[in-house]
């Protein structure tokens, strides 16, 4: 059994005991032990055998995209969590292993300092950061200080004390990264490993997120920083180089000018 086909059954069987039998037409009897749906449903929905969704589960048989969107119906995924799905199936293309061109560094370093009052920083598709404007230092601090292994987006919203005490909506902006790193991560990548492995040491109290099943994306939200000039409301969104999709810019708008003008009054004091 391999550690994707793993991974796929838990997360099928997560999904599963979430889904209320009344969501699909299906009765709720008294016998009904079970959270969610039994397998032998969601078989009989999918149109598989149970013995072979069971296998599934167990991560000891593969799938065809038909079959896994068809479960994926079932069990009332949606397109983050199918996409997820059919990456750990191996039916999504594999992202190149190389780092990103130092080329491409370079030009969206350039393009993170036009953004003089929006916090901007690159990341790979492991979120490791590496490329940011002054403005991001100035909220943040400077992740050049951060020792190069946990130089990470993952990294800092759990386990640096400086993320929760800045934002006021630090709890579900840190799980909609982590759901949007378990989207697009590979379960068999040594650098996702590295640092998951990094998060248990340093933050084990929050073992519970990096084992949670859910997935999505990091659409534009905003959120509230407490800083030296006063509090700063920022949109939260993020932005994918086309020269290269595995590459992702976490830009900090500020929502409004008194926020523009917080955050100059913020770069004058690091200054």
């Amino acid at each position: 059994m391999t550690d994707a086909r793993r991974a796929l059954g838990e997360f099928l069987r997560a999904h599963r005991e979430l889904v209320r039998p009344e969501d699909v037409g299906l009765p709720v009897g008294p016998r009904r032990r079970t959270p969610g749906l039994r397998r032998e449903e969601v078989a009989a929905m999918a149109g598989v055998g149970v013995a072979w969704y069971t296998w599934l589960e167990q991560g000891r048989v593969t799938a065809s995209r038909q079959v896994l969107e068809s479960v994926a119906r079932v069990l009332r995924l949606d397109d983050d969590a199918v996409r997820h799905v059919l990456t750990l199936a191996g039916l999504a293309a594999p992202a190149p292993a190389a780092p990103l061109a130092p080329e491409l560094v370079s030009s969206i370093r350039t393009l993170l300092d036009s953004w003089p009052t929006s916090p901007a920083v690159l990341l790979d598709d492991h979120f490791d950061m590496l490329a940011w404007n002054d403005a991001y230092r100035a909220l943040w601090g400077d992740p050049a200080d951060i020792p190069e292994p946990r130089r990470n987006l993952m990294w800092v919203m759990a386990a640096d004390p400086r993320a929760r005490a800045l934002l006021r909506e630090w709890e579900p902006l840190a799980m909609t990264v982590f759901q949007q790193f378990r989207g697009q991560a590979s379960v068999t990548d040594v650098r996702t490993s590295e640092v998951y492995a990094l998060l248990e040491r340093d933050r084990p109290d929050l073992t519970h997120w990096w084992q949670c099943p859910s997935v999505s994306t990091l659409t534009m939200r905003e959120a509230t920083a407490d800083t030296a000039a006063g509090p700063v409301t920022l949109l939260f969104s993020l932005v994918r180089p086309v020269d290269d999709p595995r590459a992702l810019v976490l830009l900090q708008t500020p929502a409004s000018p008194a926020d523009r003008d917080r955050m100059r009054e913020l770069l004058d004091l690091r200054e």
